[in-house]
């Protein structure tokens, strides 16, 4: 039996093979109806997404969306390359992704120019206005593969963590289907992908192949596991699904046949629905801090002949998702995190759709880049992946408070959180709290609920502001040495405002020692080290 940094105990048949695609109701959530007697909290700042370390609170939870940057899109089609007469105008994220590279101190982007068009890189030092340097690998052009490589789908992964530096880069290409299908005489929609790597995120080496998959398949790594993950599209009464498929070697990832991917994620009954019952039209995820952050994007409809006979993209959104054991999903809040403006005209009436490495943290925010597409009438005679429901894509970014995803929040006077039992190496409590106004405090608790010497509410020095990186202290600055290493219960106390998470460190900065997601200014490797 494997145990996870957590504390979660996972069975020895793992990954599960018991999820049935075809069923309405959500899946439950094992790690959320077993837990462990004590929690270890010594990596990376708790969320408040669930009740995984919660045992008692009179505090609402409130979940968060992010607010789009009002200059978006902050790339979209420019140039021949991107504003074809072959491809519907297009510049996408959708099968690249967006990381910051502490190396070259560079915001990255790999995108799409067309609609299945070419790969081609974009690069920033704010993250909001983008170049397109001219590269090599097509002289002329910022493309970072040839020609004859064309990407529908896939995933670009700045591995940091990586020893080999030339395979710091990492990439899974789902090229469209009549060039799949051609390239590996395989059935229609079920065709392989490619695996490559690069040092630089430019020259790219062709390493290898998956097996077959269907089209917008992605891939991720689980740190936490440290496993590669595909991501992989399939099929179920309802539609669109995904399976799932792991190993701890990127290259070895891609080696299954075919029925082996498991059955993973799909639609349910609480997903909401617009024109057509949802599907699961893509799932990626990224580790921020202590859990696995899971993008789920919703096809809420029409099919594509209606979407085809307008010329206007179909609608998918993107709904959040948590994991804690990096398999089973917990999704308590449907509304679209990211979701699309379905006015006619608009840059972002529909196909909102994810990028690899999810979000960036930029100071105190969370950075999203998606993408999402306008539609372009005038090719609306087109067929098929050239018809303009494709066309007009482009890159918008939404922002978010560090941490934000959900908070808790006092209704009246005297709002109170008391975890479960949890063990800590670290000697310092640091929270992300907006008090407004009001004053928090802590306490430790034994496991009986008795405040343990030196560390009461009483003893606590009250913290007012507005931090998403706030040290809370005991007028002993040392009492929480005396406690390290045993199971204890963390008391907050908050008359009004929101509580967003908590950690302990041994980090004087306040490092959490959890994963940074696609990384970010100021934030070298990928954790929140010293």
């Amino acid at each position: 039996m494997t145990v996870l940094y957590n504390g979660i105990q996972l069975p020895e048949a793992w990954p599960p093979d018991n999820i049935d695609l075809d069923a309405w109701q959500p899946v439950p959530v094992p790690w959320l109806d077993v837990l462990p007697e004590v929690i270890p909290v010594d990596l990376g700042r708790q969320l408040l997404v669930d009740d995984f370390l919660i045992q008692s609170t009179n505090m609402v939870r409130v979940f968060h969306q992010p607010a789009k940057y009002p200059c978006n899109p902050v790339l979209f089609a420019q140039g021949p390359e991107e504003r074809s007469s072959i491809y519907p105008h297009a510049a996408l994220a959708k099968c690249g992704g967006a990381w910051y590279d502490d190396q070259d101190k560079l915001f990255k982007m790999w995108y799409m120019t067309g609609y299945v068009g070419h790969m081609a890189l974009a690069v920033s030092e704010d993250g909001l206005h983008w170049q397109r340097p001219e590269l090599d690998v097509v002289p002329g052009t910022n493309l970072c593969l040839p020609r004859h490589l064309q990407p529908d789908s896939g995933t670009v992964y700045l591995d940091r963590d990586c020893r080999d530096p030339q395979a710091r880069f990492k990439m899974l290409l789902r090229e469209p289907n009549n060039l799949a299908m051609l390239r590996a005489g395989a059935d229609k929609g079920n065709a392989p992908g490619l695996l490559l790597t690069s040092e630089d995120g430019i020259h790219w080496l062709e390493r290898g192949t998956t097996g077959r998959m269907g089209d917008r398949s992605t891939m991720f790594y689980n740190p936490f596991r440290q496993k590669w993950v595909q991501s992989i599209r399939g099929s179920c009464a309802r539609g669109r699904c995904r399976r799932y498929w792991e190993h701890s070697d990127f290259l070895q990832s891609g080696k299954w046949q075919t029925g082996q991917p498991l059955p993973w994620a799909s639609a349910d009954a609480f997903d909401q629905a617009d024109q057509s019952p949802p599907q699961l039209y893509n799932l990626d995820a990224v580790a921020y801090e202590s859990l696995m952050l899971g993008m789920f994007q919703i096809l809420k409809g029409p099919p594509n002949e209606f979407g085809e006979q307008r010329a206007e993209p179909k609608l998918t959104e993107l709904v959040l998702a948590y994991s804690r054991d990096g398999f089973y999903w917990h999704r308590p809040d449907r509304r679209a995190f990211i979701g699309a403006n379905r006015v006619p005209g608009d840059w972002e009436f529909g196909y909102v759709e994810p990028t690899g490495g999810i979000c960036l943290i930029v100071g105190d925010e969370l950075w999203f880049y998606y993408s999402a597409y306008g539609g372009q009438p005038e090719r609306g005679q087109e067929q098929g992946l050239r018809n303009g429901m494709y066309g007009h894509g482009a890159v918008g970014l939404a922002k978010l408070r560090r941490d934000g995803f959900a908070s808790l929040e006092p209704r009246h006077a005297g709002g109170q959180l008391l975890t479960r039992p949890i063990r800590f190496s670290g000697n310092r409590l640091f929270v992300n709290v907006n008090t407004a106004g009001a004053a928090l405090r802590a306490a430790v608790l034994d496991l009986e609920g008795q405040p343990l010497t030196g560390l009461s509410a009483d003893m606590c020095i009250p913290y007012v502001g507005n931090n998403t990186c706030a040290e809370l202290r005991w007028q002993d600055p040392a009492a929480l040495d005396a406690v390290r290493d045993r199971p204890v219960r963390l008391r907050l106390s908050l008359d009004r405002g929101a509580l967003f998470s908590f950690w302990i460190t041994g980090s004087g900065r306040g490092a959490s020692g959890g994963y940074l997601a696609a990384g970010g200014p100021g934030l070298p490797g990928s954790r929140d080290c010293d």
